[in-house]
């Protein structure tokens, strides 16, 4: 089902069964090694691969692999099966090399138990996927679920149920007070009676799950149905509304005694801000160690083609609104960094003609991966905008601030999505807030992967790079 929204489903029933295989694939695959190429399996090989069972359990806990992959997309499953892996060998190198037994194993059954242990890793899991969901299709290892409330959230959600039957959510029921005349959604004609209706099927134990669309303004009616829901043992969801999915990582905090929640708040925290920080360090450094030379080459072209400085630093708002110099290569004429900033535009006499293609092609950006190393920008993340600029759209465009919740980045959602380059409406500035909100609601290391892959392919040129 739909990404969307705060609410995420961690509740796994097979978690004990993925925790066991894993450890036992980890063991089992460097003793069955050790068979393989003659090598006594002995007690050293043994405390190895201990070291690889806790910092796996360590770092898989840490990622939410055991959450329930039920609606979740198989490559984001894999790959942070993948990612856990990667990160758990760290303490095991380390342990090699600190305890000076290195000479002890082979390289070639080490490289061997590796591979293998991560071809493992992820094919029990497709193998097991493709069972549940051959399983579920069949009618077997599936919910009964109820919606009550026909908004357009409880009419995504029955879309959603109907089309990916392998989750084994199966849709027993919906339920309005409202006439059909007043609904637009294509399944009025599966409403099978009123709210009352849906309330009585719980009580009697019909559903698994029960989802309530109403609007979270209907306060009263949705507290007086939950009350109702008190007498059964019905899992019951609040489908999150408009206003909702406006929310940044809301959670439960808590003062003192008192239980709050949090409105707007970055998902960067605790161990996904160091992972987040470890894949911009180790990132960066590849990249800059790559095109070094390019850059050099582009420096003395910047240099070669118009008078004034190779690097042109302009502030921009950072994480949390602060202040912070982004790096770029001056495409320019002039340097611009005052209270009024004139976006580049097609035909802009103040490009220069080697400007120009350093533009379109995102090359004069080069110089923000010594920010990524610094620590005031990310690889992926919103694009940060000019002082100006964000002083002029926050006064016109709702949320427009909540953009720096996370990290600027060199490239983002927007970017791949087509909203790069110049903003000459305010409904184009819009799209490109949607997506660097929508961007941050659903953040992930997987989504930040996609992202690269993606700017390879369509991130780079833009029409309205100018």
């Amino acid at each position: 089902m739909s990404n969307d929204g705060f609410v995420r489903n961690n509740v796994n029933q097979f978690a004990f069964l993925y925790r066991l295989v894993d450890l036992v694939i980890i063991q089992t695959t460097l003793y069955v090694g050790t068979y393989f190429y003659g090598v006594q399996y002995d007690f050293q090989h043994f405390v190895l691969a201990l070291i690889a069972n806790v910092s796996f359990s360590f770092v898989s806990e840490l990622l939410w692999l055991y959450r329930s992959w039920r609606a979740g997309a198989m490559k984001e499953m894999l790959f942070y099966s993948f990612l856990s892996w990667a990160i758990a060998l760290l303490p095991v190198l380390l342990f090699v090399f600190f305890a000076q037994i290195a000479e002890h194993f082979s390289r070639v059954l080490l490289g061997t138990w590796i591979l293998t242990t991560l071809v493992a890793l992820c094919g029990w899991r497709i193998m097991f996927r493709y069972f549940l969901f051959h399983m579920r299709r069949h009618g077997h290892n599936t919910r009964k679920v109820g919606i009550i409330g026909l908004s357009d959230s409880g009419c995504k959600l029955a879309k959603e149920l109907r089309d990916h039957p392998e989750t084994g959510y199966v849709l027993k029921g919906i339920f309005d007070d409202r006439t059909s005349d007043r609904l637009d959604c294509e399944f009025v004609s599966s409403i099978e009676g009123n709210v009352a209706e849906g309330v009585r099927r719980a009580q009697s134990g019909e559903f698994d799950e029960l989802f309530i669309g109403l609007p979270f303004t209907a306060k009263n009616r949705i507290e007086h149905i939950l009350r109702l829901l008190g007498d059964t043992t019905v899992d019951v969801h609040l489908i999150p509304d408009f206003f909702i999915y406006n929310l940044l990582h809301a959670r439960i905090g808590q003062v003192g005694d008192l239980q709050t929640v949090s409105v707007y708040d970055t998902p960067i925290r605790g161990g996904w801000s160091l992972l987040k920080r470890m894949e911009d360090l180790v990132l960066s450094f590849v990249i800059l160690t790559v095109i070094a030379i390019p850059m050099l080459f582009i420096a003395i072209g910047v240099k070669l083609s118009s008078r004034g400085p190779v690097i042109f630093a302009q502030d921009r708002y950072g994480l949390d609104g602060r202040k912070i110099k982004v790096y770029k290569f001056r495409s320019m004429r002039v340097t611009e960094n005052g209270n009024k900033v004139v976006q580049a535009s097609k035909n802009d006499n103040r490009i220069t003609p080697f400007g120009a293609f350093l533009r379109r092609t995102s090359l004069d950006e080069l110089p923000q991966f010594i920010n990524v190393l610094q620590g005031t920008m990310s690889i992926v993340g919103p694009r940060p905008h000019a002082v100006a600029h964000n002083e002029e759209y926050r006064k016109q465009i709702e949320y427009y601030m909540l953009r720096h919740k996370m990290k600027p980045g060199i490239t983002g959602w927007a970017q791949i999505n087509g909203w790069r380059g110049e903003t000459d409406t305010l409904d184009k500035m819009k799209m490109r807030i949607h997506y660097d909100l929508e961007y941050i609601r659903n953040w992930s290391l997987w989504m930040d992967c996609r992202i690269i892959l993606a700017t390879f392919t369509k991130g780079f040129v833009g029409q309205n790079a100018y």
